[in-house]
């Protein structure tokens, strides 16, 4: 082999090494933090009472170049959850041993012109702020058809499932990088706000949004960043490769009520700010709130 063959070979040897040593440290890191983490009494006190928070948002959604006006809610509970099969433990006979997740129901609606959007996001996160979460999915519903999404957590990836009336579309199944989804950071802010991480990360753009937008996930470049505002806080990430930002407002104090969110956008060739302010929020047992008369507590969420 030529002498400059040689000297080749070798930085490309170096190179790989060198990112396989950051690779394994890294991974090394993050186990270690999540064997050692525990979740903080406050939290314990807070969401095993049997109840769900559930908190409404007045809404300004970015779609088709304009701000139309709506309403989100974030539903937030703990529950059994059956991690191989990726379900919900409701009791039948299983090999498999439930765990508590913190589950999060988001739902935004809103109007464009004459027709609604239904947007809902379904996600189930384990309570360890250095785990990416076990499920996510989306669907999205208005006049022309609907989308879905899910990604399921299996071994080194996530598997997609990506289902949608759109021909460029149609029905796809692939597996991208296992870090840490957008979708995942609403739960980990109420579990443990100060361990999401900044700097430099890898994150998967949230759901929604790639719904609305027709892109396929990956991966991708961003600054993270956690603001302290006195009694507030702000994580914001920043994608390097996307024209995007998310800034998530959350009070200091646990259990750490999310106070409303900036999605900086460009939609349809026009920068605009998708933004919602906190309403109201109750605690309930909403499950077993489903009779005529309990649509009182619509009224109590502002809905």
């Amino acid at each position: 082999m030529k002498k400059p063959a040689l000297i080749l070979l070798f930085f490309s040897i170096l190179i790989l090494s060198g990112v396989l040593a950051f690779t394994l440290a890294n991974g090394k890191e993050a186990d270690e933090n999540s064997a050692s983490f525990s979740l903080s009494e406050e939290f314990k006190t807070n969401w095993f009472d049997g109840k769900a928070e559930l908190t409404s948002y007045k809404l300004k959604k970015a779609r088709y170049g304009e701000i139309h006006e709506g309403s989100a809610v974030l539903v937030f509970v703990t529950e059994p959850f059956l991690s191989e099969q990726q379900v919900k433990y409701e009791g039948i006979a299983t090999d498999e041993k439930p765990e508590n997740i913190l589950k999060l129901i988001f739902h935004q609606k809103f109007y464009t012109g004459v027709y609604p959007y239904s947007i809902l996001t379904s996600v189930f996160t384990p309570l360890n702020p250095f785990d990416p979460s076990y499920k996510v999915s989306t669907s999205s519903q208005e006049w022309c058809g609907h989308t879905f999404i899910q990604l399921n957590n299996r071994n080194n990836n996530f598997d997609v499932t990506s289902l949608s009336y759109f021909q460029r579309e149609s029905d796809r199944k692939y597996s991208i990088a296992k870090v840490i989804t957008e979708d995942d950071i609403w739960a980990k802010i109420r579990i443990s706000p100060y361990d999401l991480p900044t700097g430099k990360i890898k994150i998967i753009p949230g759901t929604s949004i790639s719904r609305l937008n027709h892109f396929d996930l990956k991966a991708e470049d961003a600054i993270a960043s956690l603001e302290n505002n006195g009694s507030e806080s702000t994580y914001k990430i920043e994608y390097s490769d996307m024209d995007r930002s998310l800034a998530i407002q959350f009070e200091n104090q646990s259990p750490y009520k999310i106070l409303g969110w900036e999605e900086n956008v460009v939609d349809f060739g026009k920068k605009l700010t998708t933004s919602a302010k906190i309403n109201k929020s109750i605690e309930l047992d909403y499950w077993s709130k489903n009779s005529t008369a309990d649509s009182t507590y619509r009224s109590m969420l502002g809905l």
